[in-house]
């Protein structure tokens, strides 16, 4: 086994250290997410941590690590007398996997057994080894829907429910929850985001001569693990004894009312949504003071309290940036002060010159937020010349709205989403089948169908029915999945004309939104001028799809054959790595095409490729003016798919409300 490399080895990274040890010092606090670019030493970091944690004492033979002191009464390996003795145990940190199956995660049944002999035979999943310890989740961002919503009912019960059939087990599972993730491969769901007690942003050093130390101990760690880990032993064994210490302080720290106000009005000026972030910031405090080895929380533990547990909480969608206003939070601090000094920052008693280190940058709201006309220029540029090709400044995108669904027809079989019809290990039961492998859905009806015939000549006496192993049905469910929503944009000047692209831009921005909700990957073409360009390939990061947008020049002749080519192309290539997951093309244009030689009939014959292979499109008509071409509907129709106009793509579009109507009633 290869040997851990040492926290304390792990070069700068003070906030992402400081809100690893206050979690050893409290559990309580509520995990950390971490958030960084690739290559910042994030998980060596979170693994580090491991070796710090005092032992947990167990009970002897359970595997749900009972502590002898207080077992829990119902405990599957119970039931355990209480106040024995306990056998001690390093704390463990359990990794789960992004692409770990339900059962693996929570556990699972035996439900042959349980159906015919009536007896609980489970085997514990993740949950249960990360009892009383670490569980890490790498690339957090990038976990399925399902396991996702069994992490946040486990995190807020202390317990994980296992249920098959009317058969259930129950167990206790509190947990730190610890993550880490890429910003640039998407966001994470509101819902897990908030479950995170502390997050911080990560990023490797600019110094020439801290990078030359991190390198100088990552080979020295190579070139001998145990000897690089013994001369960091004394500094190890230095810091877990003020773990301990904290540990033995925490419960005499004393947080007073000026404290509390501070924290309350401190969240009240960030407008963070619900109490969860008062309450995390609370301990926070309280534990950066037990750190700091004081039983009295002090202005600066709440500032450093704010600046942990806030920036994540303060993102109402996608696009918006997390980080704290400093500024704006010293003023806070100081109004609702009383008679404590907020001071300008931590007081140097956090590890490696104290529990500051910073706190990150602050990060004010910038992105793709809406704009209205009256923040554009005034006026609109024509069509160019024929042989134009001026290029135009990237116009402000307007606000986005709610759109309407759009969807893949048909049943696919893709990654979890919200998208469109699929078949998934949830939802709504559909039928039965013979399992393929292991039984994860007993149909129980169809079960009892397929073994009543036999129980005759099984020999069966009691009431009891009589099951095999070939008897045993599967339920088949259909849910929804996430789809690959592939934008090819038209950025030409016929575009730009009359600042059309404000409007344009909105419209993709709010189709963006949706597709974050509705967990798809996006990818982004625009054509515009001789040529058409990949400009994001496919993505989970909705964000990095919207900042792209909005730096999209326009302006030149419109080469809508080219644009078309390079998405089918895009597309044949994201086939060969997830085969399974479905497109949606959105072609946002005009209709119009006048680059290159014979352009329209270029364009119909790309258009025809998408109809031949299936591919799902909608084309949102930006047409306008009083005189329109119907171009865009033309290009629908050799797409096979449908077309919608900027006012009928809105969700409360009374235009879009009466299309739809008709649609279904033809």
């Amino acid at each position: 086994m290869t040997t851990p490399f040492p926290f304390t080895a792990v070069v700068g990274q003070d906030d992402l250290r400081l809100a690893l040890l206050l979690n050893a010092v409290s559990p309580s606090v509520g995990g950390v997410l971490v958030r960084g670019e690739k290559g910042t030493a994030k998980s060596t970091a979170v693994r580090a941590l491991t070796s710090l944690l005092p032992e947990v004492a167990v009970v002897p033979g359970c595997r749900f690590s009972c502590d002898p002191a207080s077992p829990d009464p119902g405990c599957p390996d119970g039931p355990h007398e209480g106040g024995g003795g306990g056998t001690a145990r390093p704390a463990r940190m359990v990794e789960l996997p992004v692409g770990a199956s339900e059962d693996r995660l929570v556990g699972a049944l035996d439900i042959e057994r349980a159906l015919s002999e009536g007896v609980k035979a489970f085997e514990p999943g993740l949950l249960a080894a990360a009892h009383r310890g670490i569980l890490y989740v790498d690339e957090v961002n990038l976990l399925h829907d399902h396991l996702v919503d069994l992490l946040l009912d486990a995190a807020a019960m202390g317990a994980s429910y296992v249920e098959r059939e009317g058969v259930s087990v129950r167990h206790a599972a509190r947990f730190l929850l610890v993550g880490t993730m890429n910003p640039e491969e998407g966001e994470l769901r509101p819902q897990l985001l908030d479950r995170f007690g502390l997050t911080v942003e990560v990023a490797a050093s600019r110094e020439p001569d801290q990078r030359v130390e991190v390198v100088r101990r990552r080979l020295a760690y190579e070139d001998g693990p145990a000897a690089f880990a013994a001369r960091w032993a004394d500094e190890e064994a230095a810091v877990r004894q003020r773990i301990v210490a904290a540990r033995e302080v925490l419960p005499s720290v004393r947080l007073g009312d000026a404290a509390l106000r501070q924290i309350a009005a401190t969240c009240a000026a960030f407008e963070v949504d619900g109490m969860r972030a008062d309450i995390v910031m609370a301990r926070t405090a309280t534990a950066l003071a037990a750190w700091a080895g004081r039983t009295e929380v002090l202005a600066e533990d709440v500032r450093q309290a704010a600046l942990l547990a806030l920036p994540h909480r303060r993102r109402r969608n996608p696009f918006d940036a997390p980080g704290l206003d400093e500024d704006k939070l010293d003023e806070t601090l100081e109004e609702f002060g009383g008679d404590d000094d907020p001071g300008p920052g931590p007081d140097g008693d956090g590890p490696e010159g104290g529990p500051g280190g910073g706190g990150g940058e602050p990060a004010p709201d910038s992105g793709p937020q809406g704009g209205d006309a009256a923040s554009r220029p005034e006026g609109g540029e024509g069509e160019p010349a024929p042989g134009g090709a001026g290029e135009q400044s990237p116009v402000r995108a307007s606000e986005p709205f709610r759109t309407k669904a759009l969807s893949v027809p048909g049943v696919g079989a893709g990654a979890a989403g919200r998208r469109s019809r699929a078949r998934t290990e949830h939802g709504r039961t559909t039928g039965a089948r013979r399992p393929e492998g292991t039984l994860t859905a007993l149909h129980l009806a169809a079960t009892v169908r397929a073994a009543a015939p036999h129980q005759r000549a099984r020999g069966r006496s009691g009431r009891g029915l009589v099951v095999r192993r070939d008897d045993l049905r599967q339920a088949t469910r259909e849910g929804r999945e996430g789809n690959l929503v592939l934008f090819v944009v038209d950025a030409s000047g016929s575009m730009a004309a009359r600042q059309r692209m404000g409007a344009v831009k909105g419209a993709v921005l709010s189709l963006l939104l949706d597709a974050y909700q509705r967990r798809d990957k996006v990818g982004l073409v625009t054509f515009r001028g001789a040529s058409a360009d990949v400009a994001l390939p496919p993505t989970s990061s909705v964000d990095a799809a919207a900042a792209r947008l909005e730096s999209l020049p326009t302006g030149g002749r419109t080469p809508l054959a080219a644009g078309l080519l390079r998405a089918h192309d895009v597309l044949r290539v994201e086939r060969l790595r997830d085969p399974a997951r479905r497109a949606l093309v959105v072609v946002v244009t005009d209709g119009r095409a006048t680059g290159g030689p014979e352009p329209v009939a270029l364009a119909s014959r790309a258009a025809r490729l998408f109809a031949a292979e299936g591919i799902a499109s909608v084309v949102v008509d930006c047409e306008s003016g009083p005189v329109r071409l119907g171009l865009a509907g033309r290009l629908a129709g050799e797409l096979g798919g449908t077309a919608v106009t900027l006012d009928e793509l809105r969700a409360d579009s009374i235009a879009g409300l009466v299309k739809d109507v008709q649609g279904r009633a033809a």
